[in-house]
């Protein structure tokens, strides 16, 4: 497998956390992690295999660093690569806009030429509407620290092992 770089915008610190968590259970030799405030499209162009994370905030609100960030990965050339996406949300506050960032980032990556990898079964989560639910499962990996915090370890353990046999 190649390298890995991890793109992740972050607020409180949750997303950052599960960015690290993703890299130790990649291997730290094998994954890069960056704070998209301080990454550029042509950082994107150095890997083929990419996962963002970002989360969602009020309804449907994608996190303030990624929302810019946005416009970078729009700029980059993405043809070949595969991309993983993770998410962190409230399905319980929030259930008609659960993991919205996901969804978001998957529509600006419609397009580009990569192949978007990754997706989970939405049956252990409870929402109502998600933009990252695409065609009866979630293009990413759903995240809910306020509901499910004790799910996370063995959820990122499980989505990186699919990762694994999946990306380049």
């Amino acid at each position: 497998m190649e390298k890995v770089g991890i793109f992740y915008g972050s607020s409180t610190g949750n997303t950052e956390t599960a960015a690290n968590q993703i890299q130790q259970e990649l291997g730290t030799d094998m994954a890069d992690v960056k704070e998209v405030s301080d990454a550029s499209a042509n950082d994107l162009e150095t890997y083929s295999n990419i996962i963002f994370g970002a989360s969602t905030w009020g309804v449907g609100d994608m996190q303030d660093d990624f929302d810019v960030f946005l416009s970078e990965i729009e700029n980059a050339n993405l043809e070949g690569k595969k991309v993983a996406i993770f998410g962190l949300g409230d399905q319980d506050t929030y259930p008609d806009s659960f993991v919205d960032a996901i969804g978001i980032i998957y529509e600006t990556l419609e397009g580009k030429g990569c192949e978007v990898i990754g997706q989970v079964a939405k049956e252990s989560y409870s929402y109502d509407v998600s933009k990252a639910e695409i065609n009866g499962e979630l293009i990413g990996l759903p995240l809910d620290e306020e509901n499910q915090g004790n799910l996370t370890n063995e959820r990122i353990k499980n989505w990186v092992q699919q990762l694994k046999g999946q990306f380049n």
